[in-house]
């Protein structure tokens, strides 16, 4: 729709981002944003951060004090503040070229009522025991109150007025600042700052702490979105990009790091020898990212330039044994390739001992840590003749949520990411006015100085687990993007999850349903605790520019819902 009217890709991210929020595809407008975009004017990849920061008086110690191991999974206390829609007004008057009415205009029709899709409407229904506890989101999600079944049906036309409210003060806001001569992008700043420093952030603070939270209307004046430089490493000559180190991203660029010392190819895809060697690399990675990872605005830095060089992942490639799993993989210390001396070596020494969190020593996947691994988040991408390419991963703010008053918005879920113990990870220690670090990770590649792919998953802790698989699927066996996209993955189970409990599994590997017999063998021999599924294929969407051709791909996985439009 926004392309048929002129928009770019720019526009139409932010139409499709709006459009989820309203429909709660796994987030809402209280949640975060990030994204990658290639600005075809500049040449150059940016990164977007808009994620909330945890709020006034969110310490360690207030979290402690209520008997918390960590920051909860759900309510007013789990919520750091809404980063989306201050991302998408950035984006939109950054890059885009349309008024926030115009992209806005398709969410406002879902938000007067539109049928509801199954797979939200039962998640309503199957939450609804803690969605009861919060005034606003009981009278939102649950319009059949004493009834049998308390949320909307499948197909029921689902009304949102206090969100269309929210939404329709923003574009009043625009457009008054239009009328009095503001350009475009002064008149969407000035619907910023009705929803970050006016009415909509005095009633969000309002209805937070009224149910217990602890967001003020200074906390969210305080905000800014971060315009950043990304991350970046190169894969046989190709540049893959990532959002700094609070987000997972750059485990990504470790790993294919690591995997540059092996010939990937001639072991065959999903070998046992593949699936061995790339899963080993990920626990380093991911090990990494479990205890150096976090906010770069706080100290201390983190030793980035130490963990994605070259020669740390050569040495880390040597700790791989070809023919064993390792569950004791932990951290490495990078700090000596950037000359400096590690400050946390007595920390590394016991890191990941019983003292902090007990693996689970089975392979089963409860319901309750599967859901930690693989639910939530959406993803968005976009890109047009022009050259723009928009890679989103956005989320926070899923069902269960916790509405902010009457502001129809559902507040993040994402404080749960931090820990108490600077013993799990020094970097990432909750703090007023810092991000936690994320799981949300959008990639886009280059090659030979022009876009390559553009690409993103859903699913928790599992992303770039899936998304390197995808990207080498492309690289080393020549796979069609839909191929890609729809080829069947494996997953660890061995890094600590980012939501509740925090747990892991050393060993655990998630396996496809038509692995082979011998194959499954091979790999129970060498220490791995293996689970199945019938769908591990993502869910990808991917776009692959075909330069040669001067055509773009689309991809999307069979796993979930997902699928891409071409205009």
């Amino acid at each position: 729709m926004i392309f048929g009217k002129g928009g770019n890709a720019v526009d139409a991210s932010c139409a499709m981002l709006a459009a989820t929020c309203t429909m709660w595809d796994v987030l809402s407008w209280g949640g975060e944003m990030q994204a990658l975009i290639y600005n075809p004017k500049t040449k150059k990849v940016i990164a977007i951060n808009a994620h909330g920061v945890a709020p006034t008086g969110a310490t360690a110690e207030f979290f402690k004090n209520k008997g918390m191991k960590y920051p909860p999974e759900y309510g007013p206390l789990a919520a750091v503040t809404p980063g989306t829609p201050g991302g998408l007004m950035t984006i939109l008057a950054e890059y885009g070229t349309m008024s926030l009415k115009d992209v806005l205009a398709p969410a406002m029709q879902m938000a007067e009522g539109y049928p509801i899709e199954a797979q939200t409407a039962n998640s309503i229904e199957g939450r609804k025991e803690l969605i009861k506890q919060w005034p606003y989101s009981k009278k939102v999600f649950l319009p059949h109150l004493g009834e049998k079944r308390e949320a909307p049906s499948a197909g029921e036309v689902f009304v949102q007025k206090d969100l269309l409210e929210t939404l329709k003060k923003l574009v009043s806001a625009e457009q008054q600042a239009l009328a009095k001569g503001k350009s475009r992008k002064e008149a969407i700043m000035a619907a910023y700052d009705v929803f970050y420093k006016g009415e909509i952030a005095k009633e969000f603070a309002r209805g937070c702490q009224e149910q217990g939270g602890l967001i003020t209307e200074q906390d969210l004046a305080n905000w800014k979105v971060k315009i950043e430089e990304p991350t970046v490493t190169t894969y046989k000559g190709i540049e893959v990009y990532k959002l700094q180190q609070w987000t997972q991203g750059p485990a990504m660029l470790q790993a294919l790091n690591i995997l540059e010392n092996f010939d990937l190819k001639s072991m065959g895809y999903n070998s046992t020898r593949y699936v061995h060697t790339v899963y080993q690399a990920m626990n380093l990675a991911f090990a990494d990212r479990d205890f150096y990872y976090g906010d770069p605005a706080f100290s201390p830095e983190q030793p980035m330039k130490g963990l994605l060089s070259k020669e740390y992942a050569k040495e880390r490639s040597k700790l791989i044994n070809p023919n064993m799993n390792d569950p004791k993989i932990g951290p490495g210390d990078p700090y000596p390739f950037e000359g400096k001396v590690n400050p946390f070596k007595d920390l590394l020494k016991n890191w990941g001992s019983a003292s902090l969190n007990d693996p689970k020593n089975n392979a089963s996947l409860d319901e309750q840590f599967k859901d930690s691994f693989t639910a939530g988040t959406t993803s968005v991408e976009a890109t047009d003749e022009e050259g723009w390419v928009v890679s989103m991963t956005p989320s926070g703010g899923w069902v269960p949520a916790c509405i902010a008053g009457n502001t129809g918005i559902g507040m993040s879920q994402r404080m749960q990411a931090f820990v108490l113990d600077p013993k799990e990870n020094p970097f990432n220690v909750v703090a007023p006015g810092k991000r936690p670090r994320v799981t949300l990770t959008p990639s886009l590649a280059m090659k030979d100085g022009k876009p390559y792919l553009s690409f993103a998953k859903q699913a928790g802790d599992e992303q770039d687990q899936l998304l390197l698989q995808f990207f080498l699927n492309m690289v080393e066996f020549n796979m069609t993007v839909q191929e890609a996209t729809e080829a069947p993955s494996f997953k660890t189970q061995q890094m600590y999850s980012s939501f509740g409990k925090h747990e892991r599994i050393n060993g655990g590997l998630t396996l496809n349903d038509q692995m082979p017999p011998w194959t499954r063998k091979e790999l129970r021999s060498m220490g791995y605790k293996i689970n199945y599924d019938d769908r591990t294929s993502g869910p990808i969407n991917a776009i692959y520019f075909d330069w040669k051709h001067g055509t773009f791909w689309g991809g999307s996985s069979n796993h979930g819902e997902d699928y891409g439009i071409g205009w």
